[in-house]
């Protein structure tokens, strides 16, 4: 059985009897909602069905919408690709934050960046880890000081998105060159062998040839297994069929 798309293990109860009330409506809870991110941001938890009622509420009370709260939930979506967690929160924003810079409503204070381009840079990043494009992700990441500015309240964010990105290397390949990988992970040298030997469990297999073949255990998501498909059809059960096929048309 699969966890309940509600279920947060580390939601305070506090949290948890907004969410199963009608206080989750209330503007006055907004503030709670918005403290809970900063939590997750620093703890390194994180809660998709709060977040998301904290958006629903910047639906229903623009006037209390926080930027960057907005933006710090997007991050923390990012951080648990490949799940759809992102665009939920995306179907959330109002349409001019879904917009070029140039088309948007918004009006921000001088020295401010708009939402609306936090939002483009982050979905762009999302398009990066959709398309399996991990080393895309990591350039694209260092090559604007914006992306900086975004994450920078995320605790850990880097080594989050590599676990993440390790888990979906680990669900599709059984091996994995070690030129190959270090772009994935943004890592190299003493930092990458820590990483995979110790974060991850795998080894590296130096053998293979001068930068080395990184072996990923066998499980239950990148075994190899061949799919035999039996029919149990009987005879009989075709009787109607041949009978019509002989049947003289009326």
């Amino acid at each position: 059985m699969g966890v309940p798309f509600d279920y947060a293990p580390d939601r305070p109860e506090h949290i948890d009897a907004i969410l199963n009330g009608l206080d989750r409506y209330n503007p006055e809870t907004t503030a709670v909602f918005q403290d809970y991110v900063t939590q997750q941001c620093e703890d390194r938890t994180y809660d998709c069905y709060a977040n998301l009622a904290l958006l629903k509420l910047y639906q229903f009370n623009p006037h209390l919408t926080r930027d960057e709260t907005t933006t710090n939930v997007l991050v923390k979506a990012l951080t648990v690709f490949p799940s759809p967690d992102f665009s939920l929160c995306l179907h959330l924003l109002p349409p001019h934050m879904l917009s070029p810079t140039s088309s948007s409503l918004s009006s921000p204070a001088a020295g401010d960046v708009p939402l609306s381009e936090a939002v483009q840079k982050l979905t762009t990043l999302n398009t990066l880890l959709s398309c399996a494009d991990y080393k895309g992700f990591w350039t694209t990441l260092d090559s604007d000081d914006l992306y900086a500015d975004l994450i920078a309240d995320v605790s850990g964010f880097e080594e989050l998105m590599r676990v993440r990105i390790a888990v979906s290397v680990s669900q599709t390949c059984r091996e994995v060159e070690r030129g190959v990988l270090e772009g994935w992970l943004a890592l190299g040298g003493k930092e990458f062998e820590r990483f995979v030997g110790e974060v991850c469990g795998w080894g590296i297999d130096e053998t293979e040839g001068v930068k080395g073949v990184v072996r990923v255990p066998v499980n239950k998501e990148n075994e190899a297994k061949g799919t035999v498909v039996r029919e149990n059809v009987q005879f009989n059960q075709f009787a109607r069929m041949i009978k019509r096929a002989y049947e003289q048309p009326a």
